[in-house]
C-alpha cells in the first residue's frame, strides 16, 4: 500500500480513522439506499399516488435544511465519534419505526429519523477526512472515502431488490436497520482529534458567519453550487427511476440493478478523481464536464424503455456524479478556515438536503401532471440552467485556486 491510496505517514492514528470512517458509512449508505427502494415501493403498495410518494421521500431532508448549520458547530464542540455513535443509533431505529407503524405515517416517522441521523453521521465523517490533508492528496483521500460510500450505494439496491423479491416487506425493513450496527461499533475505534471536540467561537459557526462565506468565498460558491445541482438531479434520480421502471413492469430486481449501476460507476471513478481532474485541465473544467454528464444522462432517462440504454444512462450519471460530489468536498475544505470546516460542510449539507427536499415534491407533482418523459427532461434542463452559473464563477474560481496552491503547495 502506498501513498497513491490511503494516508501513510508518522500519523498512523490518519490510516486507522479513515478505515473506520469508510468501514461506519459504507453500512450506513447501505441502509440508507436500501430505503431508497424499499420506501417508495412500500408506499405504492399502501396505494400512494406519485405526489404523495414525492412528500414520502422528501421527508428525509426537511430537518437536515434547518439544522444543518448547527450540527455542524456540534461536531466543532463535542468531535466527531461521539455524533458519529448517535448517529448510528438513529441509523438503527428508523427503519423500526415502520414495522412498529405500517403505515404511511411510520414510513414518514423512518424518513425523518433516518434523514437527521444520516446527515449528522456524514459531517462527522467529512470532518474527519478533511483534516488529513490538502491538495492532489486531500483529492485521493476523499476519492478513496466517496468510493467506499459507493459500493454501499451499490450494494444497497441490489440487496434490497433480492430481498424485496424474496421476503416480506417487514423483514426487509428489519435487516435494513440491523446493517447500521456495524457503524456503531467502527466508531469506538476512532482515535486522536476524531474523539475531541474543539472550543470554538460562535461567531465561526452560526448562520451569519455560514452566510458571509458563502457571499464572499468563491471556492465555497462554486462548491455548494455544483453539489446542490447535482443533488437536485440525483433526488429526481434516485426518488422516480424506481417508480417509473416499475411502470415499465421491471422486476424488483432489475431495478435495484439499473439504480446500482449509477453507483458502480462513481465507485469506479472516484479513485482516479485526481488523474481525471489533471486530464480535463483543472478542478473548475471538470465541475463543468461533470455537470453535464449528470445532466444529459438524466435528460434521457424518461425517453427510453430499453434497459440498454437505461444503463447506459444511469453510468453516465454515475460518472458526472461520482466526479463532482467529493471534488465539492474537497474545495470546500480548501478554500475555508479549519475551525469552520464543520459548519462550512453543514451548510453544504444544508443545500443538498435543501435540493433533495424540493426535488421529490415539486418532480412528484409534474410527473402527476405530465408523465416522468417530461419531468426527468425539466430536471436536466435546470442543471444545465446551474451549469451556466458555474462557467461564469470558473475564472474567478481558478484565480482563487492558484492563490491556494501557493499557500499549500
Amino acid at each position: 500500500m502506498n501513498d497513491s491510496s490511503i494516508p501513510t505517514g508518522p500519523d498512523s492514528g490518519a490510516i486507522r480513522n479513515l478505515v473506520m470512517v469508510c468501514i461506519g458509512l459504507t453500512s450506513v449508505f447501505v441502509s440508507q439506499t436500501m430505503l431508497l427502494l424499499a420506501v417508495p415501493l412500500r408506499a405504492l403498495e399502501l396505494g400512494a399516488s406519485p405526489s404523495l410518494v414525492g412528500v414520502i421521500l422528501s421527508a428525509p431532508y426537511l430537518l437536515p435544511l434547518v439544522f444543518a448549520i448547527p450540527l455542524g458547530g456540534i461536531v466543532t464542540r463535542v468531535g466527531p465519534q461521539k455524533v458519529f455513535f448517535i448517529g448510528a443509533i438513529g441509523m438503527m431505529l428508523g427503519p423500526w419505526m415502520s414495522l412498529a407503524a405500517p403505515t404511511f405515517g411510520g414510513l414518514v416517522a423512518t424518513q425523518i429519523t433516518i434523514g437527521l441521523a444520516h446527515v449528522v453521521m456524514v459531517i462527522a465523517a467529512q470532518s474527519v477526512v478533511a483534516g488529513l490533508g490538502r491538495g492532489r492528496a486531500l483529492e485521493r483521500y476523499f476519492g478513496w472515502y466517496t468510493m467506499c460510500l459507493s459500493g454501499g450505494q451499490l450494494i444497497g439496491p441490489l440487496l434490497a431488490g433480492y430481498m424485496i423479491d424474496s421476503l416480506s416487506m417487514d423483514w426487509v425493513f428489519a435487516a435494513i436497520g440491523a446493517i447500521p450496527a456495524i457503524s456503531l461499533v467502527s466508531s469506538c475505534f476512532f482515535v486522536g482529534n476524531a474523539r475531541r471536540g474543539h472550543a470554538t467561537p460562535r461567531s465561526l459557526l452560526g448562520y451569519r458567519a455560514q452566510a458571509s462565506l458563502l457571499r464572499d468565498n468563491i471556492g465555497v460558491q462554486m462548491s455548494i453550487a455544483v453539489t446542490v445541482a447535482v443533488l437536485f438531479a440525483l433526488g429526481a434520480h434516485a426518488a422516480f427511476l424506481p417508480v417509473y421502471l416499475e411502470e415499465l413492469t421491471f422486476s424488483a430486481t432489475l431495478i435495484g440493478v439499473l439504480v446500482s449501476l449509477r453507483a458502480l460507476a462513481a465507485m469506479v471513478i472516484r479513485p482516479v478523481m485526481p488523474q481525471v481532474i489533471q486530464a480535463l485541465g483543472g478542478r473548475g473544467k471538470t465541475m463543468i464536464a461533470s455537470l453535464a454528464a449528470v445532466a444529459m444522462g438524466l435528460m434521457w432517462t424518461g425517453m427510453t424503455g430499453s434497459v440498454a440504454a437505461l444503463a447506459f444512462l444511469a453510468i453516465l450519471v454515475g460518472l458526472g456524479s461520482g466526479i463532482s460530489q467529493p471534488l465539492s468536498m474537497v474545495i470546500l475544505a480548501e478554500h475555508v478556515h479549519p475551525e469552520q470546516r464543520s459548519s462550512a460542510l453543514g451548510m453544504r449539507l444544508m443545500g443538498n438536503r435543501g435540493a433533495q427536499v424540493l426535488a421529490p415534491l415539486v418532480l412528484g407533482v409534474i410527473a402527476e401532471l405530465v408523465g416522468f418523459t417530461l419531468t426527468f427532461l425539466l430536471a436536466g434542463a435546470a442543471l444545465l440552467a446551474v451549469l451556466v452559473v458555474v462557467v461564469r464563477l470558473r475564472p474567478a474560481f481558478e484565480r482563487a485556486e492558484l492563490d491556494n496552491a501557493r499557500r499549500w503547495p
